[in-house]
């Protein structure tokens, strides 16, 4: 039983913005709709996993309606779904059954600090920590084909490095089967249990694949991908259900990922799947009757799903707008689930069985008492930044446009090397619904757009794609229906940095949002996670080493800089935070209030890097709100 879960995210040139007529006067028509609280948006629920169980009854999924992520198990008659587990403070992130009865999986971690163990919870409903101990951190590697063993990966030894350990499923014994000491990546496992794909990253734009055999406990990582002399990235995909081929990327001989097959038997390599973006993944039904991949097609995956015995492309008639996501097949390929999402409709579970006429909804996550009508879809747009390349993003327009001009916020992905996405969001409905336009930016850097744009913003942060930021405030002010002097810009994470960077280095906006921002990248890159060893040097190729790039990253920190924001700021911030530790976003507050400008704080106690609860979100969306509306508006 080898489940698959995924967690599943036009061109315009710049005309520069002059004079602008005023907007008509509104009609009844235009005014037509309605604009929502924060508190309704997010009376949504947030819902994902798709492993089904033994007798195929039952989804197995972690779903937020409580207020915070629980297990919960959905019937695939569509006759209901049954709590499995009822934290009231840690989120409970479902990986699968059990192969042959109802127990099952999960990851939790402790207030957010991504520390996460494996957790079994009984049928009864009694839990066993699998993973006990201190400092460490674990995660659910798949089931072997037998039924009878698992694997779980674990950093217990060394927190640099992560092991493999293969579990019985009757009594939860394990034993260390494979022992890293020299920094790979862990991947796929086989299905027969046999072979271990690893990777090792050289640079950020080369990575080796390796296999090792776990039959022979001498045996050593042999290289099967990576001796070409210029650099090629090649990722983990998946073994095929015989055990007889790997699935890899590759980007030797394309700009994108493209899908390659490594012949076991006599080490040859084939291509495997090509097209003209990324092939983001690639997996197959547990009896190999169907394979799933998907391609990172202009910010949206695009799933091709292939009977491999026919050849012919699975199609599911009769459903509504929205991409699908998360596919998973039962064991014998009779009953498939997946997810629908929209930028209007947040993702709801569905069950279909091939030949059917339809397939059944399982769930209903949206809020009934909000229109789609009222939301918005994003567009795709692109803009020419200050060297001529041109950047895309998604553009989200305001229904109040039609008649009025409207503030704009760019708003800025996470990553570095993050993208921003088709899909829905609270936060951006919320925003966009009260009448902000929101310009989400896949500035240089992002990836999804080919290996030379991913490169681009290599040692040039907080310039090069600082001015991607800057460019696209000078496309909004180009649109006859934005106010171009009520432009603000925010972020998350790595977007946080841009922001703030485009707070203190720039005087071009007139508020921003920082939301778990890194503002000290000295520090930063000195107090990484230990667990990040793997790829630390890829980290340090793009951002800089902070041992040889020290005066660089000071100067591309807004900390050290915070005297010269002359705007109002909103910073975010998570207590628990592992990767942009909460003194960060102190001093940056303290910098920028020592100058005299106006900040805000948020700090949420019990929030890591991101929001884990519901009523966080719904607290943060709606001071985002109230913050605009004061100082944007």
């Amino acid at each position: 039983m080898r489940k698959h879960t995924l967690l599943l995210s036009l061109s315009l040139g710049l005309v520069l913005s002059g004079c602008q007529q005023p907007a008509e006067k509104p009609t009844a028509e235009a005014e037509d709709f309605k604009t929502y609280s924060a508190e309704e948006f997010y009376r949504t629920t947030s819902v994902f996993g798709s492993s089904i169980n033994h007798d195929q009854t039952a989804v197995l999924v972690s779903s937020d309606e409580s207020g915070i992520f629980n297990a919960y198990k959905v019937a695939l008659d569509g006759s209901g779904k049954e709590a499995l587990t009822h934290s009231t403070d840690e989120s409970i992130f479902v990986n699968s059954w059990f192969p042959n009865d109802d127990r099952i999986l999960y990851n939790a971690d402790q207030g957010g600090n991504e520390l996460d163990h494996v957790y079994v919870r009984e049928e009864d409903g009694r839990v066993t920590d699998l993973t006990p101990g201190e400092d460490l951190k674990a995660s659910f590697a798949g089931w072997h084909e037998n039924d009878r063993q698992f694997y779980i990966t674990s950093n217990e030894r060394n927190p640099k490095f992560f092991d493999l350990y293969r579990y019985q499923v009757d009594d939860y014994s394990r034993e260390m089967i494979y022992q890293n000491d020299s920094g790979y990546q862990l991947g796929d496992i086989s299905p027969d249990g046999r072979w271990l794909a690893l990777s090792k990253t050289n640079s950020n734009a080369d990575s080796d694949i390796y296999l090792v055999d776990l039959n022979d406990s001498d045996a050593e990582p042999q290289l099967i991908a990576g001796d070409a002399p210029e650099d090629v990235a090649h990722r983990i995909y998946t073994f095929t259900p015989d055990s007889q081929q790997l699935i890899y990327g590759s980007n030797a001989n394309s700009e994108f990922n493209q899908a390659m097959a490594y012949d076991l038997a006599d080490a040859s390599h084939n291509v495997s799947y090509t097209a003209d973006w990324d092939v983001s993944f690639t997996y197959f039904s547990e009896d190999g009757q169907y394979r799933v991949t998907g391609i990172n097609q202009d910010a949206q995956t695009v799933l091709d799903i292939v009977n491999t015995e026919t050849g012919e492309a699975l199609n599911i008639p009769n459903l509504p707008a929205g991409d699908l996501r998360g596919v998973n097949f039962s064991d014998d390929s009779s009953t498939l689930v997946f997810y629908l999402n929209s930028d209007t409709s947040p993702s709801n579970l569905y069950t279909y069985t091939p030949g059917d006429n339809s397939a059944t909804r399982l769930t209903s996550t949206g809020n009934p008492d909000i229109n789609e009508d009222h939301l918005v879809a994003g567009e795709v747009r692109r803009f020419e930044s200050f060297d001529g390349l041109e950047i895309p993003g998604i553009l989200y327009k305001p229904k109040q446009a039609a008649y009025e001009q409207v503030p704009a916020l760019i708003f800025i992905h996470g990553g570095p090397g993050g993208q921003s996405r088709f899909g829905y969001s609270a936060l951006t409905q919320h925003l966009v619904n009260n009448g902000y336009a929101i310009f989400k930016i896949n500035n240089r850097g992002s990836s999804g757009y080919g290996k030379t744009f991913f490169h681009l913003d290599d040692k040039k942060h907080g310039d090069h794609d600082l001015k991607d930021v800057v460019y696209n405030k000078k496309y909004l002010q180009s649109l006859e229906w934005v106010d171009a002097d009520k432009i603000g810009v925010m972020g998350g994470s790595y977007g946080g940095y841009l922001t703030m960077a485009a707070m203190a280095f720039t005087d071009e906006f007139e508020v921003g949002i920082n939301i778990f921002g890194v503002t000290n990248w000295v520090r930063t890159l000195k107090s990484i996670p230990p667990y990040w060893e793997a790829f630390k040097k890829s980290l340090y190729d793009e951002l800089g080493d902070p041992e040889t790039d020290e005066e660089r990253l000071y100067n591309i920190s807004p900390v050290f800089f915070g005297h010269q924001v002359k705007n109002p700021v909103l910073v975010v911030q998570g207590a628990n935070d592992p990767r942009v530790l909460q003194v960060e976003s102190d001093e940056m507050v303290e910098a920028i209030r020592s100058a005299g400008t106006h900040v805000e704080y948020l700090l949420f106690d019990d929030e890591g890097h991101g929001f884990s609860k519901k009523e966080n979100r719904i607290q943060a969306s709606q001071k985002y709100l109230e913050f605009l509306d004061e100082f944007l508006r």
